[in-house]
């Protein structure tokens, strides 16, 4: 649903204003590649989260706590 609406203003702006809408087909790629590394430090920083917590509740877990 997102990627047709994305289309769907993709397509307008394109009638509206077709420079823009090359030139955002352009960049678009560009600014993936220069946001990437900041989702894999993302995807690293929730990882030692996920480790730090499963480490801290691991006593609970061994004793039988019935918590959620």
């Amino acid at each position: 649903m997102k990627i047709l609406l994305g289309l769907l203003v993709w397509c307008l702006l394109l009638v509206l204003c077709w420079p823009v809408a090359l030139l955002a087909l352009v960049i678009f790629p560009l600014v993936w590649l220069l946001l990437l590394p900041f989702r894999l430090g993302y995807l690293a920083v929730e990882a030692c989260v996920a480790l730090i917590k499963a480490v801290l509740f691991l006593p609970a877990r061994l004793l039988g706590s019935k918590g959620g």
